[in-house]
């Protein structure tokens, strides 16, 4: 099922964006801002590569890694996902990208438990035969809703900030079809 939200243009109000569409657009990208606060209460955001597995972002990291010791701590995260948009326009005009960002929790699934070892054959050759057996895998769980700018909507639309922004449920479920 295909959770619709709803968005105003121009005082009426219009479909908009599906939990599937916005679901395909983080499965097509490939990386993520990722933010969290660490136990000192301190905010923290890096840079990851994922994948989309069963609607869940799977990340490979090092086991001493901070991102390992203080999501492990908390588990609540934070991510927002670039898509960038215009093509080859891009390339000489100042197109921002579009946004998909929501929150969520997250498990560090330790190196060699069966969590990691399944999730590791999801990521595949994103890492590399000599870190399988060392790396954690990070899944990211989102909640709620997906707050998203630009997607779904034509270029032009994003001068319009009210009406390049929605709000679609995750919908955790997978469709068939």
């Amino acid at each position: 099922m295909a959770v619709r939200t709803t968005r105003g243009h121009g005082g009426k109000t219009a479909a908009g964006l599906t939990s599937d569409q916005a679901w395909r657009a983080v499965g097509r990208a490939s990386f993520a801002v990722l933010s969290q606060v660490t136990p000192a209460g301190e905010p923290r955001s890096s840079g990851v590569v994922y994948k989309v597995a069963r609607r869940r972002l799977i990340v490979a990291i090092a086991p001493g890694s901070w991102k390992a010791r203080h999501i492990a701590a908390d588990g609540r995260v934070a991510v927002t996902v670039p898509i960038r948009r215009g093509g080859a326009l891009s390339l000489v005009l100042p197109i921002p990208p579009a946004t998909i960002s929501f929150h969520g929790t997250a498990v560090v699934h330790p190196a060699g438990s069966p969590g990691a070892q399944s999730l590791l054959d999801e990521l595949g050759r994103l890492v590399p035969a000599e870190r399988r057996s060392s790396a954690c895998v990070l899944e990211i769980i989102p909640d709620g809703a997906f707050r998203t700018f630009g997607i779904g909507v034509p270029l032009r639309t994003m001068l319009d900030p009210p009406a390049a922004q929605a709000r679609v449920p995750v919908a955790m479920t997978e469709d068939v079809g």
